[in-house]
């Protein structure tokens, strides 16, 4: 991820106390960078992932949930967040009163109501509703 794009995410995304990523994936970057500006983060895959200290990991799949994962979060936000899975995070955000914020795969349009926020080399995704 490009600095420039990581810096102005993570400014966006430090306002809030605690988030859970969804589909971490090989990327813990994001997660690492918000739990060092003070977030308690926890971040989810279906596979299990290697995390840094500062971050908890859960495995979870967002289509079937676990809701004790989420229970607390005033976040969750996806990097690269496939269309098929905007609706079901959006639900578990809904479900525990969290924001929901993404960004898809390059050409990807949301498949929920959002706001958009432009960032450099990118969009970030707030969720509506």
């Amino acid at each position: 991820m490009i600095t420039e794009t990581l810096d102005a995410l993570v400014a966006r995304l430090a306002e809030f106390d605690t988030a859970v990523e969804i589909g971490i994936g090989r990327r813990p970057v994001v997660a690492e960078t918000l739990a060092d500006h003070g977030l308690d983060v926890t971040a989810t895959d279906r596979r299990v992932r290697s995390v840094p200290d500062s971050v908890q990991f859960v495995a979870d799949d967002v289509t079937d949930p676990d809701p004790a994962v989420y229970a607390g979060a005033d976040l969750i936000y996806a990097l690269n967040l496939p269309p098929e899975l905007h609706r079901p995070t959006l639900a578990v955000a809904r479900e525990c009163d969290a924001t929901f914020a993404f960004t898809t795969l390059g050409t990807d349009q949301p498949l929920v109501p959002v706001e958009r926020q432009t960032l450099p080399a990118e969009t970030l995704f707030i969720a509506r509703g």
